[in-house]
């Protein structure tokens, strides 16, 4: 269970409050990550940063009382704080050694298959160098509202995890694990040590959002959980300012919360689940249940067309799953519960005579 002997390839996760202290930069706590990363490459492994901390280290930078809020406010605070951001870890890490590569992203970086590829490739590159890549949200030009495109980095780390095939998500926050009940308000609320399933209660358990700075509280580290685990990757919760947490959770001493996967699915299938759908497509009881039976979905089986959307896009089939579409919206509404063999007839020879095959087909649930 925590027998990390085996662990490859290891995303690490940073939050915005472990980073700072006292409102400023911590500039010890990024050395002792930077010694810690150097024994894990140093034995065999690839290691991935996800940082947060710009929008707060520039909201320092101009003395902010509060959390910025205003869209225009906390790009302004990204673009100073980005570069303060990564000055820390390259001087960190640089005493150790280790090179380390800036990769700033959006979310349509992810969804889209191309530049999806482009990503994993240099990533790829990268760690064959045995260069540390440091990833964080490209807030200062994001066109998402920042904070829900990845939701504070939680989701971003999950994702990278996700898509590099990690065998390990380290998530070091300020928190120190789950608990059974929201600690904050329930002083009989104990650390849960093992998390099989991701039921609705531990959802319900929560909490809502993170404070100050950042903007992710333990519901993203949740959902960020759930979609590691669909890579077949675990993923331990700990609390960031632990003593050397690193090299502990790698040496699998019992520190925070081990989150175990529970279905591993392909490469492709992971970044049809993890994209963001650009429309909807209506089917019926009928068509859903043949898609659960690993068959195609045919035109026959569609009831309704929402939103605009191209052949390849990904779209979402009821509130069930997730495809690739092999037609587009305006030529899904003009064959919509007509026969496939109506496809060709009516398109051309060049046409799949299915909206979307078996394996471009994702169910959502569990």
């Amino acid at each position: 269970m925590r027998d990390f002997r085996k662990t490859k390839r290891v995303v690490i996760k940073i939050g915005t409050n472990t980073l700072a202290q006292d409102g400023g930069i911590d500039t010890a706590y990024f050395g002792g990550v930077a010694a810690q990363v150097r024994a894990l490459l140093e034995g065999g492994r690839h290691v991935v940063v996800v940082t947060s901390g710009a929008i707060g280290m520039g909201a320092g930078q101009l003395r902010l009382a509060e959390k910025p809020r205003e869209m225009k406010m906390r790009q302004a605070c990204a673009a100073i704080g980005q570069p303060l951001l990564m000055q820390e870890y390259r001087k960190a890490f640089g005493h150790e050694g280790i090179q380390v590569a800036q990769v700033l992203l959006t979310a349509e970086v992810l969804s889209n298959r191309k530049t999806y590829l482009n990503l994993r490739n240099a990533i790829e590159t990268l760690l064959g160098l045995g260069v540390v890549p440091v990833l964080n949200e490209n807030d200062s030009v994001s066109t998402a509202e920042i904070g829900t495109a990845f939701g504070d980095n939680d989701r971003l780390s999950a994702l990278v995890a996700s898509k590099i095939d990690a065998d390990l998500l380290i998530l070091l926050t300020d928190i120190d694990a789950l608990y059974d009940k929201n600690p904050r308000n329930h002083p009989d609320a104990k650390p849960v040590p093992v998390v099989f399933e991701i039921t609705d209660e531990i959802v319900r358990s929560a909490g809502g959002q993170g404070s100050v700075h950042s903007t992710g509280g333990m519901k993203t580290k949740i959902e960020a959980a759930r979609i590691a685990a669909n890579a077949g990757c675990r993923i331990v919760l700990a609390h960031g300012r632990e003593k050397n947490v690193i090299a502990r959770i790698m040496a699998g001493e019992p520190i925070g919360t081990i989150f175990l996967p529970r279905r591993k699915l392909s490469n492709r299938a992971r970044w049809i689940l993890n994209s963001r759908p650009v429309g909807t497509i209506r089917i019926d009881d009928g068509a859903l249940k043949a898609l659960r039976n690993h068959k195609s979905l045919l035109p026959s089986g569609v009831t309704g067309v929402e939103g605009s959307f191209n052949a390849g896009d990904v779209v979402l089939l009821n509130a069930s799953a997730k495809a690739v579409t092999s037609l587009g919206s305006a030529q899904l509404k003009t064959l919509a519960g007509k026969h496939s063999t109506e496809i060709k007839k009516l398109l051309g020879p060049q046409h799949r005579d299915v909206v979307a095959l078996p394996e471009d087909i994702v169910f959502l649930d569990y």
